[in-house]
């Protein structure tokens, strides 16, 4: 298995890149040409994986500062044994004039 690219070797090939690059011969010439072109696209991904790992810790980060300010969820009420789950308890009264209510409880 190969071993990866470090920054030592990335410059040893920008350095025969740059010297092929100066070349007299036009297939040296291009070969140089796209070593550098290849080293400076390396370049710009590890940039661009750095930049990517820092915005996923900003995220993160941020995230943790909203969970922390989040406030605690209030509790859910829990229904009377004697009703059924859910149910809510209403008072009704209708007629009118004293005395001549009628109250219904409806659950």
């Amino acid at each position: 298995m190969a071993e990866r690219l470090d920054e030592e070797r990335l410059e040893i090939l920008r350095a025969w890149g740059a010297g092929l690059s100066t070349s007299d011969r036009d297939e040296l010439r291009a070969a140089g040409k796209a070593i550098v072109m290849l080293i400076e696209e390396i370049d710009r991904l590890q940039a661009d994986v750095w930049m990517a790992g820092e915005a996923a810790v900003h995220r993160a980060r941020a995230a943790e500062a909203a969970a922390d300010r989040a406030p605690e969820p209030e509790p859910e009420p829990v229904a009377e044994p004697d009703s059924p789950a859910g149910a809510k308890e209403s008072v009704t009264v209708t007629g009118s004039g004293s005395g001549s209510g009628v109250c219904t409880q409806i659950f």
